[in-house]
């Protein structure tokens, strides 16, 4: 645990588009960050400032809860994501994907910078941490080898009910007998690509899918169509001063913090929303979420 990548592992990852299996967390460790979760849940079930708090678990949670923006600080994760995009490093959002089981809730084949106004930027990379068995049957993340290496690919939007997309974007036609499993134990993580295919499946295990998602970019990353995006800088400087730095929250649902969050959510909404032929409901405001973007 801890430590940046091996050489090896950065040739694989610039290869394929991904890298899975990374231990990050001790077993005990692990078990006491899905408790601080579960915790969450049971204390604030109704959420605060006008959102559910599945919203804030899966938008731009690290503004208002300290257990997001500590864990997206934490060296044995910036230190593998440091081999790859370098010594600076900034978080775009930070959000928690939890399947319960028997959940038939799925994720179709996506590109995740699609819809996020950054174009085909090589400096994004997210880190997905399992706080609990993400196993096959738990329906793991499945990857399409070297599908990074091309452009963004069309995408339709199905709005599917069980789909846990935002639109429930899809890209048809892809070859799924390329794919490649993702399974993680307990505290282990694997980084993707912003433009490499992937996708889940249903949980059909006893227990929770309970998954991290951290999206870190480099200060050199653009998002053209919102001017500055808001971004929290964790390692390094942002000498291009190109993002809106956040210093993270104040504490739990602080209400200065509250008001922050509408403020991103509505300047990130007419990017994040373009092209939609439907409403997107994760990016109204006062509303509870009940979907999530990846």
């Amino acid at each position: 645990m801890g430590g940046g990548l091996t050489t090896a592992q950065i040739d694989s990852y610039r290869h394929d588009g991904f890298l899975s299996g990374l231990r990050v967390f001790s077993q005990a460790e692990t078990a006491r960050i899905r408790a601080a979760v579960e915790t969450l849940e049971a204390d604030h079930a109704a959420g605060a400032g006008g959102h559910g708090l599945a919203q804030f678990f899966r938008v731009n949670g690290q503004i208002v809860i300290p257990l997001l923006a500590d864990l997206a600080r934490r060296p044995e994760i910036l230190d593998p994501v440091e081999s790859l995009l370098g010594p600076d490093l900034l978080v775009w959002s930070v959000e928690l994907f939890i399947k319960e089981p028997g959940s038939a809730k799925t994720v179709s084949w996506h590109q995740d910078i699609t819809y996020w106004g950054m174009g085909e930027t090589d400096e994004e990379v997210t880190a997905w941490v399992a706080l609990s068995e993400v196993s096959e049957a738990a329906g793991c993340m499945r990857f399409i080898p070297g599908s990074h290496a091309g452009g963004l690919v069309a995408h339709r939007d199905t709005f599917a009910a069980d789909n846990l997309l935002s639109r429930g974007q899809s890209i048809d036609a892809v070859d799924e007998s390329r794919a490649v499993f993702g399974p993680l134990r307990p505290g282990e993580m694997s980084l993707h690509h912003g433009r490499c295919f992937h996708a889940s499946g249903p949980n059909r295990s006893d227990d929770r899918r309970i998954g991290l998602a951290i999206r870190y970019v480099t200060p050199g990353v653009r998002q053209p169509g919102l001017g500055r995006d808001y971004a929290m800088l964790v390692r390094g400087t942002d000498a291009a001063q190109g993002w809106i730095n956040l210093a993270g929250p104040r504490g739990l649902f602080a209400p200065a913090d509250l008001a922050l969050y509408d403020r991103v959510l509505a300047d990130q909404s007419a990017i994040l929303t373009a092209g939609a032929e439907a409403a997107v409901a994760l990016y109204g405001t006062g509303t509870p979420a009940t979907e999530t973007r990846t």
